[in-house]
């Protein structure tokens, strides 16, 4: 697979992330990934993207992969549209109306957040499955929603990177994802923290917090003033955004269209990447 050129920017609040720039001479595609995940998750997308002609960036946004982690920081969507809306800036992707920005889950909400926050930013958003709760006024954060006490219970210590592969391929959730994506996930999401064991980069606390500020966002509530073109894609068989609210969000869109991925779950970008890149490059103008 083609190795990325890796930079460190700056958010305006001083934040450090790091970026993937997956090289390409054609137009840009950036890519946004879901929560406890890392940039180079998207390996194999972008492997087909660059078959494509396209130009692929990704970001490992605060609190994953090798990105900062403030110890203060609440883990707010609106922040992480801020890092969307940061590497946008910097990279002089803005505006441009040849950009598809992709996302998945959170990456996929941060995107539709940071089009709201700054309108024109990005006119063509491809979102597997962003995480809305369907409800008109925001939902306080929750330390009990489920998927913040499922993520302070997952292991975090690994002999190495071969076993932790091995363990997650061997039941769900991730055991449904392609081997070129599980290996990406694996030796890009884990480090070394100093004596031969291995950690998540994403560190079980921070993906609690990252959940608990989940149902806060209001974005189903704002999703009328989107003028942007909104693919909205989900599996067939997600626990996550089932068809039914695909539907509901793209009802409120202006300008939406689903997508249902007939076999699929949660992780469908992670299962095919090649059909998450035909389905993103299928956005172009």
């Amino acid at each position: 697979m083609n190795e990325p050129t890796t930079t460190r920017i700056r958010t305006p609040a001083g934040i450090a992330l790091t970026v993937h720039d997956w090289g390409g001479d054609g137009a840009p595609v950036l890519l946004a990934h879901p929560t406890g995940f890392h940039g180079r998750i998207w390996a194999p997308v972008v492997e087909h993207l660059r078959e494509a002609g396209r130009h692929a960036y990704s970001l490992d946004f605060r609190g994953h992969g090798d990105s900062d982690a403030p110890a203060h920081e609440t883990y707010s969507w609106h922040h992480f549209a801020d890092d969307v809306l940061a590497v946008a800036d910097h990279f002089a992707l803005a505006g441009r109306a040849d950009l598809i920005a992709a996302g998945h889950s959170k990456g996929a909400a941060s995107l539709l957040l940071g089009e709201i926050a700054r309108p024109g930013t990005f006119g063509t958003v491809w979102a597997f499955e962003p995480i809305l709760f369907p409800t008109d006024e925001p939902l306080p954060p929750s330390d009990d929603f489920p998927l913040a006490v499922g993520a302070r219970r997952r292991r975090n210590e690994w002999a190495s990177i071969d076993e932790a592969y091995d363990a997650y391929a061997s039941k769900p959730p991730l055991a449904v994802m392609a081997p070129e994506s599980l290996r990406a996930y694996v030796d890009y999401g884990l480090r070394d923290r100093g004596d031969g064991v291995f950690e998540l980069k994403c560190a079980p606390g921070i993906e609690a917090r990252v959940y608990t500020m989940g149902p806060n966002h209001g974005l189903f509530s704002q999703l009328g003033a989107l003028a942007a073109n909104v693919k909205v894609v989900c599996g067939e068989h997600s626990d996550a955004i089932p068809p039914r609210i695909a539907e509901q969000i793209v009802a409120r869109l202006a300008h939406g269209t689903l997508e249902v991925w007939d076999g699929h779950g949660h992780f469908g970008p992670q299962a095919d990447p090649q059909r998450a890149a035909r389905s993103i490059l299928a956005m172009a103008r």
